[in-house]
């Protein structure tokens, strides 16, 4: 079975990477040519453990809700 690597480096502190990572805020912007949105749950900011989130996006022209 054959394994795909791939590594981008980063160059800020670990804690920054993982904060952003949780940014819904964040999230959205880089899905804006979508339409995304969080409409339910925790709608900015950092989402945490425990929490959820529910986006609304269009994909191949169809609204769909998705569940996190």
């Amino acid at each position: 079975m054959s394994i795909i690597r791939l590594e981008t480096p980063i160059n800020a502190p670990v804690e920054v990477c993982f904060d952003l990572s949780r940014s819904i805020d964040l999230h959205v912007i880089s899905t804006k040519h979508t339409g995304e949105r969080a409409i339910a749950g925790v709608t900015s900011g950092l989402i945490s453990l425990g929490e959820s989130v529910t986006l609304r996006a269009k994909h191949f022209g169809v609204w769909q809700y998705l569940f996190t």
